[in-house]
């Protein structure tokens, strides 16, 4: 299901994926956007990217989970919260079939937001 084509857009990545995929990568991405108002979209590693003063959040599917990569300090901020899922030092796993955790998702891309901006001023 991974896909190693050259996406130039997260519009193409996220239709290269079949449509209960594309509707998690959808969701994803309208959670970051509305968190994150001032961000650019971009592909970055290969996958959908939000900048913001430098990278803000990553997100990307794979066979079993959608991987979101919210830096390390994203992930230990929240470890108690993303505690029931796969996670390592900069990335969280949350499994395909049950539900995205949204409510999570935003409220790590507002920290990352905050940090950016403090990082910036």
């Amino acid at each position: 299901m991974e896909s190693k084509k050259k996406f130039e857009t997260i519009d193409e990545y996220i239709a290269s994926f079949p449509r209960n995929v594309q509707d998690i990568l959808d969701k994803m991405r309208e959670v970051i956007q509305k968190s994150a108002l001032e961000a650019e979209e971009a592909i970055s590693y290969g996958m959908p990217t939000f900048k913001l003063n430098g990278n803000l959040v990553h997100f990307a599917a794979y066979k079993n989970h959608i991987g979101f990569y919210p830096t390390p300090s994203g992930i230990e901020n929240f470890k108690e919260e993303l505690s029931p899922y796969k996670s390592s030092k900069g990335a969280v796993q949350f499994p395909i079939d049950e539900p995205i955790p949204f409510e999570l998702v935003k409220k790590i891309v507002i920290f990352r937001v905050k940090e950016n901006m403090m990082e910036k001023g």
